[in-house]
């Protein structure tokens, strides 16, 4: 057993689900894996069971339905305290986060120091994303910029998913208070760890656009953020 996991949330991904497995299994230090899924009726979940025969640190959770992606991290955060896992580590299924920086993001907690490290593609400004369109990357990077503004979060990348946690980032923040379920939820989760004083440290990585499968974003999610960080910075942490 690893004393890292990574979470991989999964609906419908059939298309991306084992290459990302097998990627993730291939680096040289040992993460394990598991894999969140919404109950997929791309059989998405079938091809992680099958897949289990073969990497005994393989782990599954199947949920009833789709609910949203932060509540998909949340149930696979709560898994990986029970499980005793000293790192938690948040990563999307299509390749979007390249399996090469989980090292990066394991050692700047690990070895560094920090509490939190975040996969950043803003990092000191210059923008490292490969293969969006230009009216989805201004709205990402200006998003970015606007809750730091609202929120004067000292982090470049606020809406970054590609994040590794020290488990008592977990346990200190409140996860059945997070609101959240879509975009906002990961600036939710950074302001809440940088409100409870826990250090964190941004590692430069290139973020590619998925090639197979759909994207999950909607204009819900965005409105979700936009206006959720005001309300976030206004109530603070939950009492």
């Amino acid at each position: 057993m690893s004393n890292t996991v990574v979470i991989i949330p999964t609906y419908n991904e059939k298309e991306n689900i084992e290459a990302i497995i097998r990627a993730v299994f291939s680096q040289e230090k040992q993460f394990d894996v598991l894999v969140v899924d919404d109950n997929s009726p791309d059989g998405t979940a079938v091809i992680v069971k099958n897949l289990q025969q073969e990497f005994h640190n393989l782990f599954v959770e199947i949920r009833k339905e789709k609910t949203g992606l932060g509540t998909a991290y949340i149930h696979g955060f709560k898994w990986a305290l029970i499980h005793n896992y000293e790192y938690i580590i948040e990563m999307d299924a299509d390749f979007s986060h390249n399996p090469a920086d989980l090292i990066n993001l394991y050692n700047a907690c690990a070895v560094d120091g920090a509490d939190f490290s975040i996969g950043s593609r803003y990092l000191n400004n210059k923008i490292n994303v490969v293969n969006w369109d230009f009216k989805r990357l201004f709205l990402s990077y200006f998003a970015s910029k606007y809750v730091r503004i609202i929120t004067q979060i000292p982090i470049f990348d606020t809406t970054a998913g590609f994040v590794c946690y020290n488990r008592k980032v977990l346990e200190q923040i409140q996860l059945n208070k997070i609101k959240f379920i879509g975009y906002a939820f990961q600036i939710e989760m950074k302001f809440k760890a940088w409100k409870h004083k826990f250090k964190h440290k941004e590692v430069s990585v290139i973020f590619t656009d998925r090639k197979r499968g759909t994207s999950k974003m909607s204009g819900s999610i965005i409105s979700e953020a936009v206006f959720g960080v005001i309300k976030m910075r206004l109530q603070g942490l939950p009492k």
